[in-house]
């Protein structure tokens, strides 16, 4: 796990019984399944099993709002980890894509109030975005499934059922 403190007994215990949404941009698919893995053993180090949670695929980073949006209108879901890549390339495609999606994934928390992590690589090369989506301290889908469960806490506390 990366340098974070721990999940504590209680956390594990809360985390364990709420479902978990991961939207992911799957452009770069041997990205997207390093990212989802990533995540996956994230959520395992707060207690939540992988059958709670359930995964949405889209195509590429630009369509993962849309998605967080409906998980999250759905009512089923404490948070989401919103996973994918976006590369540079020789045009500006580049930073629209990753500028809408930060936008897009933003706007869905604040108007739903489910917690959405953004897990989305914006790299310069394949080489960077391989070296942030390997498992090792610098994994985002681990990242950011460790966000949205202390989010999903922190939400839990504030509404006072902890």
């Amino acid at each position: 796990m990366p340098e974070e403190e721990a999940f504590s007994a209680e956390d594990r215990e809360v985390l364990a019984g709420l479902e978990f949404a991961a939207c992911v941009g799957t452009f770069y698919t041997d990205l997207a399944e390093r990212l989802l893995n990533g995540a996956i053993l994230g959520f395992d180090d707060g207690g939540v099993t992988p059958a709670s949670v359930h995964t949405y695929e889209v195509p590429g980073a630009f369509e993962l709002p849309l998605a967080a949006r409906w998980c999250a209108r759905s009512g089923r879901f404490a948070g989401l980890a919103c996973l994918g890549a976006v590369i540079r390339g020789e045009t500006d495609h580049y930073d629209y894509v990753c500028a809408e999606a930060a936008r897009g994934v933003q706007q869905v928390q604040l108007e739903t109030g489910v917690p959405c992590a953004f897990g989305v690589l914006t790299c310069e090369t394949m080489e960077q975005a391989l070296a942030r989506s390997g498992g090792d301290k610098r994994d985002r889908g681990r990242h950011a499934a460790n966000a949205v469960m202390r989010m999903a806490l922190l939400k839990e506390q504030i509404a006072g059922s902890r």
